[in-house]
């Protein structure tokens, strides 16, 4: 066996391809996370990304507790996704765009009334 003397430059090595749909799960489970537990009719949130060298450009669709301060609730799954997915991926999120698909009337002392359970 012998051992490599030459060592090859990192910009000459290649690069690693994050395919989009796994930056999806990632931003589905981040947004997962920052929702907290859904109803039980709620479906799981999901997302399409368009992935472009190192940005990543997020839709994310969701539903939530009513009522609540969906406003706020919308900017903590921003942040949230963007977050993870800049920390797992290493892209950068200029833009990650919420779509509420679907209000659930809110069960007593749940997540979905506004509070988030991380």
């Amino acid at each position: 066996m012998t051992a490599v003397t030459d060592r090859v430059a990192a910009a000459e090595r290649g690069r690693t391809r994050i395919a989009d749909r796994v930056v999806a799960k990632i931003a589905a489970q981040a947004a997962k996370e920052a929702v907290g537990t859904p109803g039980k009719d709620a479906a799981p949130p999901h997302a399409t990304v368009a992935v472009h060298r190192d940005t990543a450009r997020v839709r994310i669709g969701l539903e939530l507790g009513y009522p609540g301060d969906i406003g706020r609730r919308c900017g903590e799954v921003r942040r949230r996704v963007a977050e993870r997915v800049k920390a797992l991926a290493g892209m950068e999120v200029p833009e990650v765009a919420v779509r509420v698909e679907r209000l659930h009337l809110a069960e007593e002392g749940t997540a979905a009334e506004g509070g988030s359970t991380r």
